[in-house]
């Protein structure tokens, strides 16, 4: 990496690890203002897939995109790599890295994830690694983290390991015999485990992964190399990329850090970080390194990458931050879930704890939950029938192993509720209603097909 070029940051540079915090803090008439942007009607709790951006950081949005629409040469000469430079800055400082160079900003963590298989698919298909060498993820990981390695692994010689993720969990000690479980197989007969891919947090179903301890584990098990898919970390639970020590580390900044979409930041730990790592769209920038690569992609949008001190000034209107707010989000996610559980009479999927701002919550067993087709119906029913957005996901009972039960039968269905700052308790109320009144005429599943 060319840690000389000045596009990837003064070396010296040394900004305030903890910004100062607005003395006059946020109202909720100024939250409401910064998301009136928002569908007045719609009990949106699903702040989890596609994130959130207040008013003022759109307005800083928008006055870069004019910056490039008034006079474009001007704009990427003078002020594009610059500008991504600072929001990289506070990144590094963000998660506690220890150089600006090894922050990247990308598109998001589908993005970031090719960036790394593609580099171990390489030496796959180089012979640098042996023919049935494999690559460990958890079973439940993002879908196009699997497709990538399908892609650039599998097609390249390369195996995979599923760590299975038990559901619901009870704690931490769960995950972690079964990763050493998976490790186990993965070593079979020799075979070396180059690649680890831990979530922070995992998607569906949303569970918090003690993630410190995995990797110390993985590196005890003398695996090469650990990426860590935090796609929902940062802004919702502390990252610092020293305590988890991984090769690699990418979160979406447009899910919980109100940056519009889309734009991640990739970490890659300088020890390990080498020549051969690109960007998939290969620009003239190739071979500057890839943070060099990533700010210039060729023609496009660049301006959810420059406004990253735009969200900093917001988030800091909060009491306490950053931290705050994810205290605040934490605090009153597992509050709405609970309140949900009394009413449905069903459960959490996992305690507290492993949780951040987002839970899932059993759907009553009367519902008849029975496939993804089912929850797929029930989301667009609850969607378009009680403005109610929320994700729904289908529990499938291990063999061999009984679920959990409600009063009627065996939960199969869970909702996946977010908590972010817009969000209010009339929110929760607006669900926990429309699965009641569902029940209560009851409706299934099945019925909701034949509507």
């Amino acid at each position: 990496m060319q840690h000389d070029d000045p596009r990837n940051g003064e070396s010296t540079h040394r900004s305030s690890k903890k910004p100062k915090i607005s003395s006059q803090f946020i109202t909720e008439s100024d939250i409401r203002d910064e998301f009136s942007h928002h569908h007045p009607r719609v009990a949106r709790i699903n702040n989890g897939s596609f994130g959130s951006c207040p008013g003022s950081v759109l307005a800083a949005q928008r006055h870069w995109q004019l910056q490039f629409l008034r006079q474009p040469d001007a704009f990427y000469f003078n002020s594009l790599r610059d500008g991504i430079t600072a929001s990289r800055k506070i990144i590094k400082d963000l998660i506690n890295a220890d150089h600006v160079d090894e922050v990247s900003l990308v598109d998001n963590a589908t993005t970031a994830a090719a960036i790394v298989l593609q580099r171990i698919g390489r030496s796959f298909a180089e012979g640098k690694f042996q023919k049935n060498d494999t690559v460990l993820m958890l079973h439940c990981a993002y879908e196009a983290v699997k497709k990538s390695i399908q892609a650039y692994v599998t097609r390249a010689g390369g195996s995979v390991i599923e760590v299975r993720l038990p559901f619901p969990v009870n704690s931490e000690e769960e995950i972690i015999s079964e990763l050493k479980k998976s490790i186990d197989e993965g070593k079979f007969n020799g075979r070396r485990i180059r690649l680890a891919i831990i979530d922070h947090i995992t998607s569906m179903p949303s569970v918090v992964i003690p993630l410190k301890e995995l990797v110390r584990i993985c590196r005890a098990e003398g695996i090469e190399q650990v990426f860590v898919d935090a796609a929902h970390a940062i802004g919702s639970v502390k990252v610092d990329v020293k305590e988890v020590g991984a090769d690699f580390y990418v979160s979406n900044l447009h899910k919980w850090f109100f940056c519009p979409p889309s734009v991640a930041f990739l970490y890659c730990n300088k020890s390990t970080t080498s020549s051969d790592l690109h960007h998939p769209v290969v620009s003239h920038e190739y071979g500057n390194g890839l943070p060099i690569e990533s700010s210039w992609t060729g023609t496009r949008d660049y301006s959810s990458q420059l406004v990253v001190p735009a969200v900093l000034e917001f988030v800091n209107r909060f009491e306490g931050g950053i931290e705050g707010i994810m205290k605040r989000n934490h605090d009153q996610v597992v509050k709405m879930g609970k309140m949900l559980v009394e009413s449905w009479g069903t459960n959490l999927g996992s305690p507290p704890e492993m949780s951040a701002a987002m839970i899932m919550v059993g759907l009553p067993s009367r519902l008849c939950l029975n496939s993804e087709k089912d929850a797929l119906k029930l989301r667009s029913h609850l969607r378009d029938c009680y403005e109610v957005e929320v994700p729904i996901f289908h529990q499938v009972p291990k063999d061999g192993e009984e679920g959990v039960r409600d009063k009627d039968g065996f939960i199969t269905g869970y909702v996946r509720i977010s908590h972010q700052v817009y969000n209010t308790l009339e929110d929760y109320e607006k669900l926990r209603d429309a699965i009641n009144q569902l029940v209560e005429d009851g409706k299934t599943c099945k019925m909701l097909f034949k509507e």
